[in-house]
């Protein structure tokens, strides 16, 4: 085998020559197709690269210049103190570092937990000091308190509830109090159990099958398919909630929107098909994934309805469903800077003087915004005005410089279409006008990074749990996970939200359903939640 595999690569290499008799035409097109192949070639191991050894994130960080002296060679000129033994205590062998603490707090109280949502379980230190003498021949002076975070095998709870049988001596009639009544009708899972179901697979991403083995070590035996029963009957409850919330996106005059994949449903044996979730972002910080089974054109209209407010605005990258929508609803289509940013990144290895142009100068845009928004911070009252001037001040003349660098460098370069370069170009002019949405429209965002960012937990998901067995069971997962994710963006515990919410909304007014979801939870109720049975009972 190792001697045929030299023979294989020669040959590969003899087809890729000219014949003999090859006119200088021929040659020509030959070194030409081998010269592109070779930018491919190293475009793809810059990538590579970049992937491997390159920062996580798409900041830009330009070159130091060579006058500025690094780290080593200014630490290098400081004087190197003597040294000195540290104080320590001698022990056989070797010399133990002496404590600097006893770990003791010093201070009002704790700081690494908050004491309203942790238990606390005591533990006396006896003084051996005191032993063996009398109560009046030493005095209590203080307390030194120190903490250490601990943690059980399990931190499952069966609540036992005991109603006693008492027999009526006047009409010898036997009565018991009514076993009190779950979210979920005739199951042994109290509502604490579900709430902490659905938020360890849908925040923490532990899939069902762990979830159960770690109950199995627990000591408990249940069956795998009672937890998917669990997760399915929970978001049957809560479909109105997210429905609430997803008809308050909607109405929203600016929208953010994006897709991304998620396997549900089986196409053939051993396959999973490819469906997508469509996360839409609103102006109350809401977000909803709804779940579609492709990628087509026409989810667009059924998501976002064939008219929206007046003066709607969609942000989005350059996904033609996208432009083919606003096309036919007249709304506005705002395109996403981080979107033209990165085309640029990916060409900082081939073209690295003119990619590095093109990141400071979108460098500089994002610092005016940054400034405007610690503006509007300290004036919220003022907040569109603020940004609204900033943008027309500092932003516009900074893109528009960028345009016109970007025509110029069309005009004049003479780089293959293949160019990563070139290809950066033609995105950013041909979506110059939804890049440009933002300096007119104060409620316009310069990016789309507010919806990436509430769509990474679902790419987590997909590691973990990696699939949906069914179409219906995706659904349930997308909205599951925009009740979550709205949670986290207005800062409430999801746990305590699934908690109330479970046993509030079969008893709220259907009428008042938008008042449940996490926005307008956090106004009516989050004062005064609605707790478990568990809540308050000893450890």
């Amino acid at each position: 085998m190792s001697s045929f595999a030299p023979a294989v690569v020669v040959a590969s290499h003899r087809s890729a020559l000219p014949p003999a008799d090859a006119t200088v035409q021929q040659l020509w097109e030959v070194i030409g197709h081998q010269a592109q192949t070779i930018e491919q070639l190293q475009q793809r191991v810059e990538w590579f690269t970049r992937q491997i050894f390159g920062h996580k994130s798409e900041r830009f960080a330009p070159e130091p210049p060579p006058e500025q002296m690094h780290l080593g060679q200014v630490l290098g000129e400081l004087p190197v103190p003597e040294h000195q033994p540290a104080p320590g205590v001698q022990v056989p062998g070797h010399r133990r570092a002496k404590p600097a603490s006893d770990f003791a707090d010093e201070g009002a109280g704790a700081s690494f937990f908050d004491e309203t949502k942790v238990p606390v379980h005591t533990i006396e230190v006896p003084n051996p000091e005191v032993q063996g003498l009398e109560p009046d021949q030493y005095e209590v002076v203080g307390q030194k308190v120190s903490h250490r975070l601990a943690q059980r095998p399990g931190a499952y709870v069966v609540l036992r509830y005991v109603r006693p049988v008492v027999k009526l001596r006047q009409t010898q009639r036997l009565v018991c109090p009514p076993a009190p009544e779950g979210v979920l009708q005739g199951s042994r899972a109290d509502v604490s159990f579900v709430a902490g179901l659905v938020v360890d697979k849908f925040r923490w991403h532990l899939p069902l099958y762990r979830q159960h083995q770690r109950l199995l070590d627990a000591g408990f035996r249940i069956s795998r398919p009672w937890l998917t029963q669990l997760v399915q009957q929970a978001a049957q409850l809560l479909q109105p909630v997210y429905e609430a919330q997803l008809a308050s996106v909607l109405a929203s005059r600016v929208k953010a929107v994006d897709e991304t994949p998620i396997k549900a449903g089986r196409e053939e044996a051993g396959k999973m098909r490819t469906a997508y979730f469509w996360p839409v972002y609103g102006e109350g910080d809401e977000i909803c994934f709804a779940f579609f089974e492709s990628r087509r054109h026409e989810h667009v209209h059924h998501l976002l309805g064939q008219q929206g407010p007046p003066g709607a605005v969609i942000l989005s990258d350059g996904y033609g469903a996208y432009q083919r929508y606003v096309h036919k609803t007249g709304a506005t289509q705002a395109r996403c800077w981080v979107h033209c940013r990165r085309n640029f990144n990916e060409a900082l290895g081939v073209e690295p003087e003119a990619a590095s142009w093109a990141l400071r100068q979108i460098q500089r845009l994002y610092e005016v915004e940054r400034q405007a928004r610690e503006q509007c911070k300290a004036q919220p009252k003022t907040r569109r005005e603020t940004l609204r001037k900033a943008r027309h001040d500092h932003a516009r003349p900074l893109v528009q410089a960028f345009f016109e660098w970007v025509e110029a460098r069309l005009a004049d370069q003479g780089l293959l279409p293949s160019n990563p370069l070139t290809k950066a170009l033609a995105y950013a002019r041909q979506a110059r006008a939804g890049l440009e949405v933002f300096l007119d429209d104060a409620d316009v965002a310069l990016d789309t990074n507010h919806l990436e960012n509430a769509i990474r937990p679902v790419a987590l998901g997909r590691r973990n749990w990696l699939f949906c067995w069914t179409e219906v069971g995706a659904q349930h997962a997308g909205m599951l996970q925009s009740l979550i994710s709205t949670c986290r963006l207005h800062d409430i515990d999801p746990y305590t939200w699934f908690v109330d919410v479970l046993q509030r909304v079969g008893q709220h007014p259907d009428s008042r359903v938008a008042e449940l979801t996490p926005r307008q939870w956090k106004q009516h109720f989050a004062d005064q939640p609605l707790r478990s049975a568990l809540h308050g009972c000893a450890l």
